[in-house]
């Protein structure tokens, strides 16, 4: 086996962080747990706030300092948004504390070997860092001598990777004995000064004593825990599943009074919603925003807002749905300032993606289509977005309708949603056939008299309905070598008090 572990020192501290502002987060920041100082940023560590200090102390040397409290369920939805990117590289992911693990050896062919393998992890962790911070990647043949690796940053800059037990055991005798009491293992928390007051500076020394007297001193499970880091004790382990909806939450730090601020927030929900997509080898065709507004300035106003946002073509791209969702509360009216947004998508679209091509292609110009038409529908609406739909009539007139924009279901859709550039008759028909003179049996237009090309096309319709046409079609050539849709009718057809004759239906593009 051979377990990658991704370790997050300052999860807690970047997923409060990514709620504030820009300003606030370059400035001191700092978590309190306990009315204790849990973990600071650059900018407070510079003015002397460091962890283990009260909240008074830390304010007192550093008056600006912007301070939250620690939020178990906020450091879960952050750790689970990291669980969805590493289940896009293996389905064996599994839990240590905050710390992900994922067994990869059966996944090392398909990705090139664990360097490639490693390189895209880090391409993959890059749009959470805002979130989750900067992680620190391990790897080892047992889980939770991974696990040690990755927590352990002394000299290990250049040989946390092994795949040999051996090595991994040589590895753990020099590290510190308080990987042992890491925030997976909490519980040893409170033999930690014991252990330093024996003198036991590293797990060799620690490996040196009875372990009768350790397991009597300390317990079975110190003993249980590094011998399962170096494999020499069976671990299982369960499971981490991807959901089949998405469904994340984010408490803003300050309320939003704006779209601009609200679309702050979304954008982080936004690049979970697309690893969670990524993990299910799918893209995202629809998702739901629900802002939730502060309860003493709603008065008789609604608790919520929802804004939908609906693609044409589903998407894993985080920018592009970042955009529609952009256009999409620029149409929509905050009843009141949000303090709460959830985030949720149920409708996933499985499949790889349209391959990106170096040249333009029929496809690649109809995905550029479908962008555009995602823009329009966001900013002006649905019901706004009409498309011409071809009807069951031979009448050019009666052929086609208006109606609401609907995104293709499959490629031959797409072909049809499109025009054909192979037309025996014109698009762009005129509102009102335009009547003609006649010379010599010839239509004549604006003064000139049109070839005839091709032609008759009967069509003789519309006798059910008491608008009956009889038609004979025939494309014609100006002499400047355009060419138009003319015809003659069969039938009396009263136009600008004139009957039957030559009329002109509609023009070649």
């Amino acid at each position: 086996m051979l377990w990658i572990a991704l370790h997050l020192p300052h999860l807690s501290l970047q997923a409060f962080a990514a709620t504030l502002t820009a300003e606030l987060r370059q400035g001191p920041v700092a978590l309190i747990d306990n009315h204790l100082v849990s973990d600071v940023n650059a900018a407070a560590l510079r003015l002397g706030v460091k962890p283990g200090l009260k909240r008074n102390t830390a304010l007192s040397l550093a008056p600006q300092l912007t301070l939250g409290e620690a939020d178990a369920r906020r450091d879960v939805q952050a750790r689970q948004a990291l669980v969805h990117a590493a289940l896009a590289f293996t389905p064996s992911v599994t839990l240590e504390g905050l710390d992900v693990l994922l067994e990869v050896r059966a996944s090392l062919r398909y990705f090139g070997g664990l360097p490639c393998l490693l390189q895209r992890l880090e391409q993959a962790l890059q749009p959470l860092q805002s979130s989750v911070g900067e992680a620190q990647i391990a790897s080892a043949p047992t889980a939770l001598g991974a696990a040690y690796l990755a927590r352990w940053r002394g000299d290990l800059q250049q040989g946390a990777h092994t795949e040999d037990p051996r090595a991994l055991a040589q590895l753990l005798n020099r590290g510190p004995v308080t990987l042992l009491l890491g925030p997976a293992q909490a519980r040893m928390g409170a033999h930690g000064d014991d252990l330093q007051g024996m003198g036991l500076r590293c797990i060799a020394d620690l490996r040196q004593l009875p372990r009768a007297g350790l397991a009597r001193r300390f317990g079975p499970q110190l003993l249980a825990d590094l011998d399962s880091a170096l494999g020499t004790r069976p671990d299982p382990r369960d499971w981490e599943l991807l959901p089949k909806v998405f469904e994340q939450r984010l408490e803003l730090f300050a309320r939003a009074d704006s779209t601009e601020q609200v679309l702050q927030g979304a954008a982080l929900l936004l690049a979970q919603l697309v690893v969670w997509a990524q993990a299910g080898h799918g893209r995202v065709q629809c998702f739901e925003l629900q802002m939730l507004h502060e309860a003493r300035h709603r008065s008789d106003g609604p608790s919520h807002t929802v804004v939908e946002v609906a693609l044409a073509q589903a998407s894993a791209d985080a920018a592009h749905l970042q955009l529609l969702l952009r256009e999409r509360l620029g149409r929509a009216t905050l009843a009141a300032p949000t303090l709460e947004l959830r985030l949720r998508c149920s409708d996933l679209v499985l499949g790889a993606p349209p391959n990106e091509e170096l040249f333009p292609t029929r496809q690649s110009q109809q995905e550029g289509m479908l962008r555009l038409i995602e823009r329009l529908q966001a900013r002006l609406g649905r019901e706004r977005v009409l498309q011409l739909r071809p009807q069951a009539d031979h009448r050019p007139e009666c052929a086609s309708r208006l109606s609401p924009w609907e995104p293709p279901t499959s490629q031959r859709r797409v072909e049809e949603a499109l025009p054909s550039t192979c037309l025996t008759q014109p698009a762009w028909l005129l509102p009102e056939p335009q009547p003609l003179t006649e010379r010599d049996a010839c239509p004549v237009l604006e003064g000139q008299v049109l070839q005839l090309l091709s032609g008759p096309e009967r069509i003789e319709s519309g006798w059910w309905d008491g608008a009956g046409v009889a038609r004979d079609y025939y494309i014609a050539m100006r002499p400047g070598g355009a060419l138009v849709w003319v015809f003659r009718g069969r039938l009396a057809l009263p136009v600008a008090g004139k009957h039957s004759g030559w009329f002109l239906q509609g023009k070649f593009a």
